[in-house]
């Protein structure tokens, strides 16, 4: 298909998405236990409108670039003005989309949308954990008119469909979303083949507050224990404050936590929700005793709550730590659990920060914003958000060191599904 007509077809997949709101939530609800508000906004309907934005943006990419050469080469290469360089852009080929759990239809979109504006061909296998919202893809494709095989589904309960789909010698490239112990796998079922790789794996990014913004800490925390149970791979869940404030934030962090009501998704009055399986919850559990076994300080949580009484649900939890080599600073645990650190000087908050094997995302708290943007700018990860402002869902995120490789969303996301191929063209001259 032409661009065009490719853009044409994700919008047409977006109009049957926006038809059956309402189901999509609800599934998505019922499989991630997000509330019926957070499914329904942040799940559904911001995807869905940063998508058809997505795709004016690609129609304004260029499929060819034309790379004029250096003049101190012409003599070299070949008479000046008579050569022509070009990057040409095509579609990378065929794609194996594997994605995480916790927000399944909004990382199927970005994934499945970029690559089929691109020209690609996709293979989606969503989370065992929650497939049921992937089924619509299967459904807007047939409403789009996609042609047969263009965007397969494929659902299972376990990975020998992903082993194949990383494995196999047709697929030419992998975009995963989930942790980074599997990323590591994948990247070595690819090898074989050297496929080319979308990874955005795990974190364990900080909340930095510089002394003049401390008193903002209990609401960074806060924001961890209701954003979806603290499962999201951005979370800030490495609370940095300066050692001198550190007692009184972590009792005002406390005050606050008590406040939070574990419940149903579907109770109003619910502000941390269930994680998604025993296992998680174990997890959780078993993160919280060994940073405890550690060194670490039990400030509020970390225990299973005593209702629900049934589901995986885990008290938010806070715990003070020593010093950042404790395993719960060091490990992405995946659930609503905060640990704090106490920082000398600015330096030793960067050093800090960047004593981890992650670099996804971050934040900085400053009321000197220059100060705060240098800070930000000495820290090894992604993203990092000055002042918890909002990115634009067209800016690419992804994470450095071994939070991942390449990038998503915006145009070098829809980059990521497209070979480059150099062109350099010149004139016949036949040899006499």
């Amino acid at each position: 298909m032409a661009p065009a007509e490719r853009v044409a077809a994700v919008s047409r997949m977006c109009d049957h998405f926006a038809t059956d709101i309402e189901r999509l939530a609800a599934s998505v609800s019922a499989e991630t236990g997000a509330s019926p508000t957070m499914a329904r906004r942040s799940h559904v309907e911001l995807p869905l409108a940063a998508i058809r934005g997505l795709g004016d943006i690609y129609l304004g990419m260029p499929s060819e670039e034309y790379m004029p050469n250096p003049r101190p080469l012409n003599d070299v290469v070949g008479p000046a003005g008579l050569n022509v360089s070009l990057h040409v852009y095509k579609p990378v080929g065929v794609v194996s989309a594997i994605s995480a759990y916790n927000f399944p239809f909004y990382i199927n979109l970005w994934k499945v949308a970029s690559a089929l504006l691109a020209g690609c061909t996709v293979v989606l296998r969503p989370s065992p954990l929650t497939p049921l919202s992937a089924l619509a893809f299967g459904e807007a494709a047939d409403a789009a008119g996609l042609p047969p095989g263009v965007l397969n589904v494929v659902l299972e309960a376990g990975v020998e469909g992903s082993t194949l789909m990383t494995t196999h010698p047709a697929v030419d490239l992998v975009s995963f979303t989930g942790s980074t112990a599997v990323g590591r796998q994948i990247m070595a079922q690819t090898a074989g083949t050297v496929k080319r790789l979308v990874l955005e794996l795990g974190g364990k990014s900080v909340q930095l507050y510089l002394p003049d913004a401390v008193d903002l800490a209990p609401a960074g925390v806060a924001q961890v224990f209701t954003g979806h149970a603290g499962q999201v791979c951005s979370a800030n869940t490495r609370l940095l404050v300066p050692v001198e404030a550190k007692a009184d934030v972590l009792d005002r962090c406390a005050e606050l936590a008590a406040t939070l009501t574990v419940g149903r998704p579907t109770d109003p009055d619910t502000k941390v929700g269930p994680i998604i399986s025993a296992a998680q919850r174990a997890r959780c559990e078993r993160y919280v005793a060994d940073a405890v076994a550690a060194g670490a300080t039990l400030v509020t949580g970390g225990r299973v709550p005593p209702s629900p009484s049934s589901g995986y649900y885990f008290e938010p939890t806070l715990l003070d730590l020593p010093d950042n080599a404790n395993p719960v600073a060091q490990e992405e645990v995946f659930g609503p659990v905060v640990c704090a650190i106490g920082y000398r000087d600015l330096d030793d908050a960067v050093r800090i920060a960047n004593d981890s094997i992650f670099g996804l995302a971050g934040s900085v708290y400053g009321a000197d914003v220059g100060q705060a943007v240098a800070v930000a700018r000495r820290i090894r990860s992604g993203t990092i958000r000055v002042n918890n402002a909002i990115g634009s869902p067209y800016a690419s995120s992804g994470g450095q060191r071994q939070s991942g490789v390449g990038r998503e969303k915006g145009p070098l996301g829809i980059r990521e599904y497209q070979e480059l191929q150099h062109l350099a063209i010149a004139p016949l001259a036949r040899r006499g």
